[in-house]
């Protein structure tokens, strides 16, 4: 898709009527009137509050919402914030909201964002997502300082999270994208983050970045494009993660598209994970984060009947994916009783390893490839609860840390597939 198609008319012109800003704020939406409201407003506050003496603006970058969003946007005032200490201490705060072209995705929404940035030489700047319906004014701060003060060009959050919440972050994308190019970021593909002016420009210049912006892995791509690129990198603590009520649940086909998907499809344009170096600790600011323990219910069994039931009946596929041994050792797990069945640490890796080999090779159609992913992830999710079934935080946190080093350990295999030697 073109530049020009995404920065229509009507958004440049919304960014002419605001002039040059210190702050900027992007909250990308999609219908999302049941949510923006609130969260507009502890925007608002936190900016009011830690940043009273910098121009801000609020940019709500819209893929064509049907209800109020972008009414309600507009709607915010300074007034509401009366509760606000030294609410006239405020330089200037702008709250706009402006339509992107080419349909809505996460990809449009945070080029739109990156765009203004741009343009409005902010340096610093906040995106944070819609559907964060437990947002304290306190993340504006948390996020923006260590950009505008202490002099980092990408902050990523931690949260404190249930030990079963995050599986597929845990399981997958959290351990091989620290794999493969050697930074311990635990949400590389955040949902709220900040970045400094210098890195916005760097990724609105970068080429070939308008079609990954129409991916809906583009925040990771900004991540990994912040690591290679050589970015200062740091972490801050937010608190817990609560998704809006309304959020539907999360689709295991869909999550893997976004996430998994995208970091398969950096291998080929980012070959700087061909180096095999242990990975870095990467700074997180404001303490660490907690594993919390609550019971939760979820259905395991079903877990394991999916994984069983994918092996089987996608045997066919699996054969043009994986190596003839793995198929056999997949085939040999579903063969077992709940009692008996792990999909063990260096077993899974190796199987993401090769479907990631074959993701590059298009073996399959790609889509094809990374749903045929998902069975063996249930499997594998399978084994994560139980293991984790009476762990306390810190065995939890040992064996996802476990898994890591198996990623890195084993990751000289993904080279040798790489390079056909396998």
């Amino acid at each position: 898709m073109a530049e020009e198609s995404i920065l229509t008319d009507d958004f440049l012109h919304e960014l002419m009527s605001v002039g040059e800003v210190d702050l900027l704020v992007g909250v990308p939406t999609h219908n999302d009137a049941a949510t923006i409201g609130p969260i507009v407003q502890a925007i608002r506050a936190g900016l009011v509050q830690f940043f009273p003496r910098q121009r801000a603006v609020i940019l709500n970058a819209d893929g064509g919402s049907h209800d109020q969003t972008q009414e309600l946007v507009r709607a915010a005032s300074i007034t509401d914030l009366q509760h606000t200490p030294n609410p006239h201490a405020l330089r200037t705060l702008h709250s706009i909201s402006a339509r992107y072209g080419g349909g809505p995705t996460s990809g449009r929404g945070l080029y739109a964002i990156l765009a203004a940035a741009d343009l409005l030489h902010s340096s610093a700047c906040a995106v944070i997502s819609a559907d964060s319906s437990n947002i304290e004014p306190e993340w504006i701060a948390h996020l923006l300082r260590p950009v505008s003060q202490d002099g980092f060009d990408l902050v990523t959050p931690v949260y404190h999270r249930h030990k079963f919440d995050g599986l597929l972050l845990r399981n997958l994308v959290y351990p091989m994208t620290r794999a493969l190019y050697g930074k311990q970021i635990r949400e590389p593909y955040p949902s709220e983050f900040a970045f400094s002016g210098r890195l916005a420009t760097h990724l609105f210049g970068q080429d070939g970045w308008t079609a990954e912006a129409e991916q809906d892995g583009a925040r990771l791509y900004m991540t990994i494009s912040a690591i290679t690129g050589g970015f200062k990198l740091a972490q801050a603590l937010l608190g817990s993660k609560t998704r809006a009520p309304s959020s539907p649940p999360a689709d295991v086909v869909d999550a893997l598209r976004e996430g998994v998907g995208p970091l398969f499809f950096s291998l080929d344009r980012q070959p700087a994970w061909r180096t095999n170096t242990p990975s870095e600790p990467v700074p997180i600011l404001g303490g660490q984060p907690e594993v919390t323990l609550d019971p939760l219910r979820i259905n395991r069994k079903r877990l394991y009947d999916l994984f069983r039931s994918g092996v089987s009946e996608l045997a066919p596929l699996l054969s043009s994916i994986v190596s003839p041994f793995t198929l056999e050792q997949l085939q040999q797990l579903a063969s077992r009783g709940e009692e008996d069945f792990c999909y063990c640490d260096e077993l899974w890796v190796k199987t993401v390893y090769e479907f990631a080999a074959s993701y590059h090779r298009a073996v399959l159609n790609r889509d094809h490839i990374i749903q045929a992913l998902a069975p063996l992830y249930r499997g594998r999710a399978y084994t994560f609860l139980v293991e984790n079934r009476d762990a306390q935080s810190e065995e939890v946190e040992r064996n996802v840390e476990a898994l890591c080093l198996t990623f890195e350990k084993v990751k000289p295999y993904l080279g040798e597939l790489w390079d056909g030697r396998k």
